[in-house]
């Protein structure tokens, strides 16, 4: 299991360094390692609420932070993340739909860049509810805080740059996995028995990445290597039964 923590600690830092929790990450690692999805969910809600938190401070700290567009998003996720944490998918079903959720951060990882100041619009109230609402069931359902999925679509409309798009996503991904965890208590949690020895690791990457990514350090050679690991991890749960 040596690896796994090894692997832990950079999807964790990776992840922190562009304003997400790691929640899909990590689901992909313990996918590999066959864990069951019953431990999965919480466990990666979990750590999502450790590294998405070191990073928003970091991120809130730099002035990134667009107020108004995070609580739109928020109204309308945090109700359905918890309705999401409800809902008990079959095992071959949860690995296909979280399969394809991880194809959103390989296709951030590999080709979303930041849109200029001159690029950006305003926000659709109306279009920022329903992608809120929308990305809070799934949440909640797979057991992500949503970052994977917000964050390529705010900056494919051009609502935020890449620093305002982390900052956002990752407040977005702490309240959302609250939400999904208070859904998945009403039907009872199972955490993985390493759970603490998780927090850990995930929380030192998280804290190393946060601090990286909020200084504008390089990292495109670990995005690089993650998506590629995360494009093995969803080629595992879209196509294989093991």
């Amino acid at each position: 299991m040596d690896w796994f923590y090894i692997i832990l600690f950079f999807v964790a830092l990776l992840y922190a360094s562009v304003g997400h929790g790691g929640a899909s990450g990590y689901l992909a690692l313990m996918a590999l390692y066959a864990i069951a999805p019953q431990e999965m969910k919480p466990t990666a809600l979990v750590l999502n609420l450790f590294v998405s938190l070191t990073s928003f401070i970091q991120y809130y700290r730099g002035d990134f932070f667009k107020k108004k567009l995070f609580f739109t998003v928020a109204l309308a996720s945090i109700p359905l993340a918890f309705i999401g944490g409800t809902i008990s998918l079959d095992d071959n079903l949860y690995k296909k739909i979280l399969g394809c959720l991880l194809l959103f951060p390989i296709f951030r990882f590999f080709f979303y860049r930041s849109p200029g100041q001159d690029e950006l619009k305003p926000y659709h109230l109306i279009g920022a509810l329903v992608i809120g609402g929308v990305v809070g069931l799934l949440s909640g359902m797979i057991g992500i805080g949503g970052g994977i999925i917000l964050s390529p679509l705010l900056l494919l409309l051009k609502w935020t740059d890449q620093k305002q798009t982390a900052a956002i996503s990752a407040a977005f991904i702490f309240v959302n996995s609250i939400a999904g965890l208070g859904g998945m208590l009403t039907q009872g949690i199972t955490f993985s028995p390493n759970m603490w020895a998780y927090i850990a690791v995930a929380f030192s990457g998280g804290i190393v990445g946060a601090y990286m990514g909020s200084k504008k350090l390089n990292q495109d050679a670990i995005k690089y290597v993650l998506a590629t690991v995360l494009l093995l991890a969803a080629y595992k749960l879209l196509f294989t039964t093991a």
